[in-house]
Formats: C-alpha cells, structure tokens, sequence
C-alpha cells in the first residue's frame, strides 16, 4: 500500500471514529466568553452568549417564562459543570417567550440557554440588593438528570497462599469491590 492511500485510510477512520464520538446538542457551538458577572457592568448588551447553569426559580408570565439561574461554568456540549464545590459564575435572568412549566423547570435542574443580552435588574437575594444581567432566550435546553454515580466501597484484604480469583497467586495485600461479583 502506498503512503498516499495509507495516509488517506487513516485520515478516513480517525475522522469516523471522531465524530461517532461526538456530542451534538441544541446548545453546541462557540459564544463569547462573557460571564454573567461581566454583564453586570451593562457593557456587553447586545452580545450572544451562551449560558446555563442550576435554576433557582421559574415565573411563567403573560406572554413569556421568565427563569433565575445560578451561572455555572459550561463543558463544551453546553452542559453546566454542576460538580460539587465548583465556583459558580454569577445568577442571571433569562426569559424565553411561551409558558415553560415550572413543574418541569423546577429548582436545582440544569439547563443552558442561548440569547442576546438586553440588559440588567435588581433583585433582593435576602438583605442583598443583586444585579442580574437579563438574557432574551431564544434556546431554552433543560438537560436530562443523570443517575448518580456508583460509589465503589473497597475492602481491603490480606492473606497468604493461592487464590481462586485472576491475578491471586501468592501472599499479598489489596482492594476488591464489596458488593455482589
């Protein structure tokens, strides 16, 4: 096989097993990177963006739903980094038109939008009076809830002699999965 056609074949299955493997959402693509906490200043209305994050609160109104977020950090599909002690990166308001049940879009659910900044409001968080950049949604994405994860409990053993199990042939010391084999 010449260098050309193998050069040719590789190319033709790297690029199959990339984009097999590939996650396309409604929120995929690339926005600027403004924070909701740089939108505060009123600076950047105007601008698409992308954001998503934990909902706080959902409001359906008269001709719109209007949603409070706690902004996190994004992965590249779009999907909120809601991993535990991550910093958040400022609450927003984001209202897209129509009526979004708020039984669907309920507290601590993820989700991302896509929209134009129009500028900002103040709401009181308790005692605090907090600035919130305002987002005209036109991608409202709710993210499925991931099952949780499995915690593996170990146990530690040790022992002399042979095992039954693959790998066990003499004295030693290590972990196993507790739990059913």
């Amino acid at each position: 096989m010449t260098k050309q056609r193998l050069a040719f074949w590789t190319t033709l299955i790297s690029a199959a097993c990339l984009s097999g493997c590939a996650t396309v959402t409604p929120v995929s693509g690339s926005f600027p990177n403004i924070t909701p906490v740089a939108a505060q200043s009123g600076n950047f209305n105007g601008h698409q963006v992308r954001w998503g994050g934990k909902i706080i609160e959902t409001r359906p109104e008269t001709q719109q739903t209007c949603f409070t977020v706690l902004g996190e950090p994004l992965h590249n599909n779009g999907r909120p980094q809601s991993e535990e002690g991550e910093a958040h990166i400022g609450r927003f308001v984001a209202c897209a038109p129509g009526f979004y049940d708020p039984m669907l879009y309920r507290p601590d659910r993820e989700v991302t939008f896509i929209g134009m900044i129009t500028g900002t409001e103040h709401h009181d968080v308790g005692q605090f009076s907090y600035t919130y950049p305002k987002l005209a949604a036109n991608t409202v994405y709710l993210w499925p809830i991931e099952p949780p994860r499995a915690q593996v409990e170990q146990q530690v053993f040790v022992g002399t002699g042979f095992g039954f199990f693959p790998g066990w042939y003499g004295p030693g010391w290590g972990y196993w999965p507790r739990g059913r084999w």
